[in-house]
């Protein structure tokens, strides 16, 4: 998925893309690297500016486009899936920073010169040392900067000088006036020129001084276009691996079918939807707070930019020692990743940046509304205001918790349909993407009301209402939705994990029904469950897959089993579950006999977007809580608290980004595979996190923070819902279409 959500942005991205391969191709950039590292514009700049993708973010006044900053980030992002040479990124940077300056004649002629084609570049204080002095009515600029990108082809640059009394000054520079020097250096990208520039007694005339430059915002914006460019990168390198793996052969076989390589590939997809995704947040976020710019910007740093080198050699190393020649275009994105990940300084002071602001506020991911179905939202209110005067009275059946409890609270918002809003009437109210934002707004704006929740039967009711009759749905439906009855499911088995074709519980066809014989293991809930979802094998001669169906489990049926299995926590919430002579109804039977690998492949999708939707809750509590003490380690706690909320507002914002798009009507896409991969990854990560930083409280079972029990209960969440492997298969096979063995 790209940046672009919009069929505008699309097309913009795709114009790039085709300008790219019509006159800048890669074969012949290669005959170019010299006189790009002197500075000299590619033959082709004249042609890409009068086309407007340099200034597609300047107003329209002034001579540019008049589009927004994510126009700009599609156009860099598509010229870094493309590796277009020259400036772009430091010219459109500089003209990001300069729309921030208070107008005046000064910002408008800067504007002018840069839509009109001439290249610039940005400095930022922390790459610079200028002073500036007093001298009658103006000042003169004395420092230099350290190695900048764009530096030698710029005719403009935009930096910043401190004055005297310590404020800041931001200035555009005409790097040909005689007060300047420009010196090249040999730059790690081979794409883009790299130089100093030092400034001795420059005159800068007091009107001429950028008013009105936030220097942060500055930086945030700046990181933001740089990790467009880098998510680009990274989704040409999906692009070629996949092709590479579906073409190469070794021992006379297609390497995308190595399951190694094919995890690779999909591992490299997964983190190219996070990089686009937390660059996407970024460029969204320069309308935000400045404390939420930045920490959208330190996310894009952490998942974006700062990986990006990593990725690329992970793609090198697929295609083997044919990926390290200098004959394959590879190299130059490697060059180019690396150098870009350089530009923005150490990680260390970005995961420290993100950490210290997200120990106290979290990043927003809401999405603004405005006044849209004002009609329907104050309906939505007004039920919710009624079911606030209510209080339910006693626990739910799946457990003590105040989202399972029932009682008239819950009951009423079961009976308007507000429990899950999504489903069809009467058990829902066919709410469309965009009115379930607005429920979701709707109770958050209600802290006090518990939203309530279906758990399991979250996962099966769908099935039902697709496949059951409508007895069967009027008889379980209200009553799961009311808190009164629990659920489980049972689909794998000792010998049939992730496998689920492979089961081997029998379903044999008698009078009236079905008589059950089987075991299944792992069935969370089973030992308060009243109804159960049922995988069992009823033709035994049909290939695997067709030869299931599924059934509605009486849980309280004759021959039924349930032995709690303890786990390392010391938890027994899974179970073995024996199945002897078991008898079903035939109304509990959902859909064909044989059709049911269709509704569990459904029931499993709804489990995978529901743990991939775990997210929201705050697996690093620990962490937080040592990063508000002022203890001896807590610069390590704050760094790491960082990187794993880099990982965790990216899964966020992938999960937005969805959002958007079906409410623009699109679709729905891989997000929820995705998501549930990177889910895991981040499990691992924050444990691995909470352990090293806590040291000796993991030793004890009830420590405060608590370390040890939540730790002991992550396999259920990296289990649940099909293994990473899993999903890596399906990621790789389903999504990239990288051939099966």
């Amino acid at each position: 998925m790209t940046l672009a959500l919009t069929p505008e942005q699309r097309e913009l991205a795709d114009s790039v893309g085709r300008f790219a391969a019509r006159r800048a191709p890669i074969s012949s950039t290669r005959d170019t690297f010299d006189a790009l590292a002197r500075g000299d514009l590619p033959l082709w700049w004249k042609e890409l500016t009068d086309s407007g993708f340099h200034a597609v973010h300047l107003p329209d006044c002034y001579g540019g486009q008049g589009g927004e900053l994510m126009d700009a980030a599609c156009v860099l992002e598509a010229a870094g899936k493309a590796s277009l040479a020259g400036p772009l990124l430091p010219t459109v940077a500089a003209g990001a920073v300069a729309v921030l300056a208070e107008p005046s004649p000064r910002v408008e002629a800067v504007l002018r010169r840069l839509a009109d084609g001439e290249a610039a570049t940005l400095v930022l204080p922390q790459n610079s040392d200028f002073r500036a002095r007093a001298d009658g009515d103006r000042w003169l600029v004395t420092g230099a900067s350290e190695v900048i990108a764009g530096m030698c082809s710029a005719a403009i640059a935009l930096i910043p000088a401190i004055a005297g009394g310590g404020d800041e000054l931001w200035l555009a520079i005409d790097t040909a006036h005689a007060a300047a020097e420009v010196e090249p250096v040999a730059g790690t990208d081979l794409l883009t020129d790299l130089g100093l520039i030092r400034l001795t007694d420059y005159p800068i005339s007091a009107p001429d001084v950028l008013a009105g430059i936030d220097t942060d915002r500055a930086e945030c914006v700046a990181l933001a276009l740089t990790a467009s460019v880098s998510a680009g990168i990274v989704e040409w390198c999906v692009e070629a691996a996949t092709a590479h793996l579906r073409t190469r052969e070794q021992f006379g076989t297609l390497i995308g079918t190595f399951q190694a390589l094919q995890h690779n590939a999909a591992m490299l997809l997964v983190n190219s939807e996070l990089a686009s995704a937390a660059a996407w947040d970024a460029v969204r976020a320069a309308a935000d707070p400045p404390d939420q710019h930045r920490v959208a910007a330190a996310g894009a740093a952490l998942t974006a930019v700062l990986p990006c080198p990593d990725l690329v050699l992970d793609t090198l190393t697929m295609f083997g020692a044919i990926g390290f020649t200098w004959e394959h275009d590879l190299h130059l994105y490697w060059r180019r990743a690396t150098s870009l990940a350089a530009s923005i300084g150490a990680r260390s002071r970005w995961a420290r940046t993100l950490g210290e602001v997200t120990t106290t506020q979290d990043r927003d991911f809401s999405v603004d509304l405005g006044d849209a179905e004002s009609d329907f939202r104050a309906l939505v209110a007004e039920k919710l205001d009624a079911a606030a005067a209510l209080r339910n009275d006693a626990p739910g059946r799946q457990g003590d918790y105040e989202h399972f409890a029932t009682g008239p609270q819950r009951t009423h918002i079961a009976d308007t349909g507000l429990i899950a809003p999504h489903w069809p009437r009467p058990w829902g109210i066919e709410a469309s993407p965009l009115q379930q934002l607005i429920i979701d707004e709707e109770f958050g704006r209600r802290p006090e009301l518990v939203r309530p929740s279906l758990g399991i039967a979250e996962w099966i009711l769908p099935s039902l209402i697709k496949a059951g009759s409508s007895d069967l749905q009027e008889q379980l439906i209200p009553p799961t939705q009311r808190g009164e009855l629990a659920w489980c499911q049972l689909f794998s088995e000792p010998g049939a994990g992730s496998d689920l074709a492979a089961l081997t519980t029998r379903a044999t066809k008698v009078d009236g029904g079905w008589r059950i014989n089987g075991h299944k293991i792992w069935t969370s809930s089973a030992q308060r469950a009243d109804y159960g979802a049922l995988l069992a094998r009823t033709d035994h001669t049909a290939s695997k897959h067709r030869g299931i169906g599924y059934f509605i489990l009486d849980m309280r049926s004759a021959g039924i089993e349930v032995q709690p299995i303890k786990q390392a926590s010391g938890e027994s919430e899974f179970n073995e579950v024996f199945l002897t002579d078991v008898f079903v109804p035939d109304g509990m039977l959902l859909g064909e006999p044989t059709g049911g690998w269709g509704l569990a492949i459904a029931t499993m999708s709804e489990e995978r977007s529901a743990i991939s939707g775990y997210v929201q809750f705050d697996r690093a509590a620990a962490l937080r809580r040592l990063a508000a003490t002022r203890s001896d380690e807590r610069d390590d706690v704050v760094r790491e608290l960082g990187e794993l909320d880099a990982y965790a507002n990216a899964i966020k914002a992938l999960g937005v980004r969805e959002t958007i798009r079906l409410l623009d009507g699109q679709a729905s896409g891989p997000a929820s595979s995705i998501a549930k991969v990177a889910m895991n990854v981040l499990l691992r990560r924050t444990f691995t996190a909470t352990l090293g930083s806590t040291g000796r409280l993991a030793m004890t079972a009830d420590s405060d923070p608590s370390v040890a029990q939540p730790y002991l209960r992550v396999p259920a969440e990296l289990l649940g819902g099909g293994t990473k492997e899993i999903q890596l298969n399906i990621i790789a096979q389903m999504i990239l279409g990288l051939p099966r063995k």
